[in-house]
């Protein structure tokens, strides 16, 4: 039957996070290797988001907004805001370094942030590829409508749709909404599957879950009953041979290669993000 997976809460700089990936009882999904749903926060005018900047390898970062409106800027010298429904992906492959801040616009006033956070690890022998960041608008997501459900594909491929971001290893990531009665199928049966719900209840084999819960899907779990109104994330994919180390941002299959970077951030070998490098987040201790 499906699993239910306990999120845990973490404290980010003065807002909190449940963070769903990695869990002692699931380390991956598909790809997925991490997966945080941050907020929902309210904020005071002056108050918000800071996050310096701090690097990654081996893994492609997604960023989904729900509520609030995030700044990204990043090595390659993208500067942007990304939006309710709009999608950045960000691969570090071999190295990259980007901060996840707020506007003055935004941060001068009382505001709401609320967004979801996922790492896709890289496959092995892409694990070292040149960096690239890539954002798409909510518009440009392939989206299915029909008999109150709305599916909107944020990456990968499912139910015959198919996202315009570039990705690495078979995978799906899809936002749901449906009204009370709707039965929502599984995407890709033959994947991995993890279900949250961000509102809402449904019921997955005799067994009823609410917001902010998680479910890992079985191979027989093969639909959803929505209880009421609901909306859901669907993500997954081809689960990997192996699972990569992970230590704080570095994603690997060679435990040497993260101490690797772990040396080179220390060293400041890193590119530095333009115009936004006086500050930086250290390596945590291990």
């Amino acid at each position: 039957m499906a699993r239910k997976i306990e999120g845990q809460v973490k404290d980010l700089d003065g807002f909190s996070v449940i963070r769903i990936l990695p869990h002692k009882e699931q380390r991956m999904v598909g790809p997925f290797t991490f997966l945080d749903h941050m907020g929902p926060a309210d904020f005071a005018p002056g108050e918000g988001i800071d996050v310096r900047p701090h690097p990654h390898i081996g893994l492609s970062t997604i960023t989904y907004m729900l509520e609030g409106a995030m700044l990204h800027r990043d090595s390659l010298g993208n500067n942007l805001e990304v939006l309710p429904g709009d999608v950045n992906w960000m691969t570090a492959g071999r190295g990259i370094v980007h901060s996840e801040r707020e506007t003055i616009e935004v941060k001068a006033s009382q505001h709401r942030l609320n967004g979801i956070q996922a790492w896709v690890a890289l496959p092995e022998d892409m694990a070292e590829i040149e960096p690239s960041f890539t954002h798409i608008k909510k518009a440009q997501l392939p989206h299915f409508m029909h008999d109150g459900v709305i599916k909107r594909l944020i990456a990968g491929e499912a139910f015959g749709m198919t996202s315009p971001l570039k990705t690495y290893s078979p995978m799906f990531y899809l936002d749901v909404i449906a009204k009370a009665g709707s039965m929502l199928d599984r995407p890709n049966p033959e994947q991995d599957c993890l279900i949250y719900v961000l509102d809402g209840e449904v019921r997955i084999g005799g067994e009823t879950f609410c917001a902010n819960e998680s479910v890992v899907l079985e191979e027989h779990d093969l639909c959803l009953e929505c209880l009421s109104y609901s909306r859901v994330l669907m993500l997954g994919g081809e689960a990997f041979p192996t699972a990569p180390h992970m230590f704080w941002n570095f994603v690997s299959f060679s435990r040497e290669r993260i101490d690797q970077a772990s040396r080179d951030w220390k060293e400041g070998k890193f590119p530095k993000i333009p115009g936004d490098s006086c500050e930086y987040t250290p390596v945590p201790e291990k």
